[in-house]
Formats: structure tokens, C-alpha cells, sequence
């Protein structure tokens, strides 16, 4: 752009009005491309990730705050913008540019690409990748990346001691391992703990960048009881130990060939049967530590048994509880449909009212409009709750991925929201068929013993409550408490198809269903979820 002088006596406050000189500031010096532009941050993992010898590393990238990256230029490359390790481009991924070293070894996920969000895989993961990385958004008016670190780790084998032989007045010891990443430490110590210098230590990398190491001490009669060899990961602040034990009695004296043959042959016989009343003094105190073991872990399986047998009845009881309370919300049914008005351009509802895909999943691929739109995929029903209770049923069938509940009619949808009840959204998530979760505000695990083929919600307005029931076993899920004001609707949000073998829609089950049978559980399709705990962060939507 070119630069032109600019007098600015006219615009002395004393010449213009005081409006007028602030209006024309504003119109000469602002820059509202760059303003815009500033807003928007490439967020990638961290200042520094740490990976283990040959495992998978994940790079996830996102844009701040949330918009279509679908037609944009995404690069994740090495110290430098030229060093490619995975591009996409024009909507597909461009292998040729892709550094030879990370061929084969990099798969792209762009289920969220639609919400600014993509995460690399780089398998097999060796110590030449440690470096700098980055991940680089690039489109017409937006220019943007994240820089991080990976740091990776290997820990070797367990240490190797080898008896050498006699030297110089003691035994000699060797300890080896390989397998390590980065150079490791190795110690000898003595059986109070204190460091034994070694006679000899090699440490050497090999071609693929990991060391192996090779260790040895002498130890002398009289000095130790146990000698240990320990190998020390300084990343992982992790070590391996191997302890071996030596008596005296096999450990040379000060000038032991200097004793008389006679000698030895009279000590023979006594050390024989010293180490024969070694050994079954042994053999004695090993078999009372293995009755003892034994009868500890009877014991403490009786706890375990008595502790499992209390926490069964205590889930028979909240079985049945919650049983009687989804029998209870059944007496409330209503009829709802899905509103197609509500519908976002990537979704297509059933001609009756009941049904929804999207397009990853539609069974008709062609209703779809193949462009990518910003906002919720979701759709609303028809039905608009100021009062009362209510209760409708959806069958989620084998999906992984879903949304359902309630949320206020005058929300707007047209950008991605977080769907919690502080934005008026009273939702519960399935994600990637193993993580059930709500956010109230913050993200809450849900635990299912049988998963959830068909879901239950119970809007009870006036008692603020908003209920979630596994019709599946008729039990309860999960129930917001809230004071609800404004108007209510049914929502649902299939999410895209994750390319399952089970691409069902969600279906608004007809309604009512009196004295329904609770299905029995099926073996086949039961499976108990995981109880590690999430992250208290959102995930991914």
C-alpha cells in the first residue's frame, strides 16, 4: 500500500467540532482488517509433548474461537514452514511434499474440521523425531500457527547381571541393558545404599538412536552383603533395579592360594554342610512366607467378596429406584416431531417427523447439501413447553455420537455454542461410543453399566428438574436441577457419522408406551464403561 503525506492541522479540535475530530481519528488510524484478523488464534498442545519409543503422538490443532477450516490450507511441519511433515490442501491430504522420514507414518482425523478442529497421528514414534513442531492455518484473509516441542523417551530393558569370575582379591560383576532414550545414569550400590565406583562403564547409541550400556564392579570380602545395579531414565524420572546378593564365604581372602591343599580339603567337607543347612533353612523360612502369603489372601478376599456383595445390593437398590421413577415420567408422555425449519443445512429429518441423519450418515447422500455451514448441526422439535411435565422417548440405536435434551427456543444456533446450562442448553453427550458426559457446568462422567440403545427425558417445569433414563435396563441416568424461565424445546444433535458399522438416525419413539417390558440384558450387547475419570475440561463437540 502506498503511503501518501497527511496534514492533520484541519483536524485541530479548535477547527472541528469535538464529534467530528474523534469520528475522523477513528476513520484514519483504525484498521479494522487487522482487528478482525488478531481475534482469531491457532491453539496447538502445548508448549511441549513427551512420547515413548516406538508409540503413537497426537498433534491436535483448533482454531479460537471455533469456524470452518474445511476449505483452508492446514501444514504441520519441523523446525521450519519447508519441513512438511503432513499437508492438507483443497480439502484433500498432498503426500508428495511430505518429508520422507514421516511417509507412512501420519493419518490425518478431520471429523471436527467443520468447528476448526483436526488432529495429527504420527505412529512409531523414534528419537529423531524430537524436535520443534508446529501446525500453520492458512487462507485467504487468515494466517496463523502453533509452535510446540515433543520430547521422546525410551525406557530399555531390565538390567542383566552376569557373574565375570574372581579379580583381584574379589568377585567381578557385570550389568547390561539396552533400549534406553536419552543417555541413561547407572549406579552400583552396596547393601547401606552407598555408591561403588565402577571398574569399567560403556554407554554406546546405535543407528536407530538408542543406548545400550555395559557396567561392571569388583567386590571384595567383607564389604557387602548385596550389591545393586541401577538404571536411571532422567526424562521419565523412572529407574530399573536388579539387586543380587553375595556371602562372604563365596568371596576370596586376602592371599586365599597361599592356604595349605590339606587345609582345604578338611574345610570342604564343613562348607558342604554349612550350605546344605543354608539351603533348608531356606527352603523352611520360604514355605512359611508362602503360608502366610496365602492366608493374607484369603482374608483379603473375604473383604473384597463382603465389599463387592454390599456394593451389589446397594446398585440393585438404585436400580430399582430409578426404575420407579422412569415408570413414574412414563404417565407424561408426549407426542413430539422434529421441526425441519430447525434443521441445519447439513441434516436431513424424515418426511414424518421422526428421524434425522447427517449427511455422513444419511442413507441418502444426495438430499444433502455437500458444503459445510457454521453453527449447530442440530434440529429442534416441534413442541414449545412454558409449563407442565412431559416425557418422550429417542432411540439412539449403536450410534457413537449424540446429543440429546432440552433448551431454550431463543437461544441462537447459528454459531457453535458450549451446551451447557449457563448458554440454556440441559444436554447429555455421547461421544466416540464410550464416553457419556452432561456439563453442569463443568464436564460430569457418566457411568453406565448396559449402554443406552434407547433414552427417556423427563421435563418437569415447574419442579426444575430435567431427567435422562436408559429405557434400555430402566434405570436412572442423570437429572439437572435448574429454575427454567422462557420457553422450552425438545433438542437433538446427531453429530457426524464416525464411520461405524452401526450409522443409525435418531428416532423419536411413538408415544406412550404403558406397562412397557424392560427388555432383558443381552451378553452380546452389554459391556461395562470405563471408570478412568476425564478431564474436567469440554471435550471435544
Amino acid at each position: 500500500m502506498a503511503d501518501f503525506p497527511i496534514s492533520l492541522e484541519f483536524l485541530k479540535p479548535g477547527l472541528l467540532p469535538r464529534s467530528l475530530f474523534f469520528l475522523t481519528y477513528l476513520l484514519l488510524f483504525l484498521q479494522p482488517e487487522e482487528a478482525i484478523s488478531e481475534e482469531v488464534k491457532v491453539i496447538g498442545p502445548g508448549e511441549s509433548i513427551l512420547a515413548l519409543v516406538g508409540e503413537e503422538v497426537e498433534f491436535p490443532c483448533h482454531l479460537s474461537p471455533y469456524q470452518d477450516a474445511e476449505n483452508m490450507e492446514i501444514r504441520w511441519f519441523r523446525s521450519h514452514a519447508s519441513d512438511v511433515v503432513h499437508l492438507y490442501q483443497e480439502r484433500q491430504e498432498l503426500f508428495a511434499q511430505q518429508m520422507a522420514r514421516f511417509q507412512n507414518r501420519t493419518k490425518l482425523i478431520t471429523d471436527e474440521i467443520a468447528d476448526g478442529s483436526v488432529s495429527l497421528h504420527l505412529r512409531r514414534v523414534v528419537p529423531s523425531d524430537e524436535g520443534p513442531y508446529g501446525c500453520r492455518f492458512l487462507s485467504g484473509d487468515f494466517s496463523g500457527e502453533a509452535i510446540w516441542e515433543l520430547e521422546v523417551a525410551g525406557f530399555g530393558s531390565d538390567p542383566y547381571i552376569s557373574l565375570e569370575g574372581f579379580k583381584e582379591g574379589g568377585i567381578q560383576l557385570r550389568c547390561s541393558s539396552s533400549g534406553w532414550y536419552p543417555k541413561p545414569t547407572v549406579q552400583w550400590r552396596d547393601h547401606q545404599g552407598q555408591c561403588l565406583p565402577p571398574e569399567s562403564e560403556a554407554i554406546i547409541q546405535n543407528a536407530q538412536g538408542l543406548f545400550s550400556l555395559e557396567t561392571s564392579v569388583v567386590v571384595r570380602k567383607g564389604a557387602h552383603s548385596n550389591v545393586s545395579c541401577s538404571i536411571q531414565n532422567s526424562l521419565l524420572v523412572q529407574k530399573k533395579e536388579f539387586v543380587v546378593q553375595i556371602a562372604d564365604i563365596f568371596l576370596p581372602g586376602p592371599s586365599p592360594w597361599k592356604k595349605p591343599f590339606l587345609g582345604t580339603l578338611v574345610a570342604l567337607p564343613l562348607l558342604l554342610a554349612l550350605l546344605s543347612s543354608l539351603a533348608l533353612y531356606y527352603i523352611h523360612k520360604q514355605r512359611r512366607s508362602q503360608a502366610k502369603l496365602k492366608k493374607q489372601a484369603e482374608k483379603d478376599q473375604g473383604k473384597l467378596t463382603a465389599q463387592l456383595e454390599k456394593l451389589q445390593t446397594e446398585l440393585d437398590w438404585r436400580r430399582s429406584e430409578g426404575q420407579a421413577e422412569w415408570r413414574g415420567a412414563q404417565q407424561y408422555a408426549v407426542d413430539v416431531t422434529l421441526d425441519p425449519a430447525t434443521a441445519h443445512p447439513s441434516l436431513e429429518v424424515s418426511e414424518d417427523g421422526k428421524s434425522v441423519w447427517s449427511c455422513r450418515g444419511s442413507p441418502s447422500l444426495a438430499a444433502c447439501d455437500p458444503q459445510r455451514f457454521l453453527g449447530q448441526t442440530c434440529v429442534l422439535g416441534r413442541e414449545r413447553f412454558v409449563t407442565g411435565r412431559h416425557y418422550w422417548e429417542v432411540h439412539v440405536g449403536r450410534r457413537s455420537r449424540w446429543f440429546l435434551g432440552a433448551c431454550l427456543a431463543a437461544v441462537p444456533r447459528a454459531e457453535p455454542a458450549r451446551l451447557s446450562p449457563a448458554a440454556g442448553y440441559w444436554v447429555m453427550g455421547l461421544w466416540n461410543g464410550c464416553e457419556y458426559f452432561v456439563l453442569d457446568p463443568q464436564r460430569v462422567a457418566l457411568t453406565l453399566r448396559v449402554p443406552p440403545r434407547r433414552v427417556g427425558i423427563f421435563l418437569d417445569y415447574e419442579g426444575g428438574k430435567l431427567a435422562f433414563f436408559n429405557v434400555s435396563d430402566g434405570s436412572h441416568i442423570f437429572t439437572f436441577t435448574d429454575s427454567f424461565s422462557g420457553t422450552l424445546c425438545p433438542y437433538f444433535r446427531p453429530r457426524a457419522h464416525d464411520g461405524s458399522e452401526h450409522p443409525d438416525p435418531l428416532t423419536v419413539c411413538h408415544l406412550p408406551v404403558r406397562g412397557a417390558h424392560i427388555p432383558e440384558e443381552n451378553d452380546h450387547d452389554t459391556w461395562l464403561q470405563p471408570f478412568e475419570p476425564l478431564d474436567a475440561a469440554v471435550g471435544p463437540w
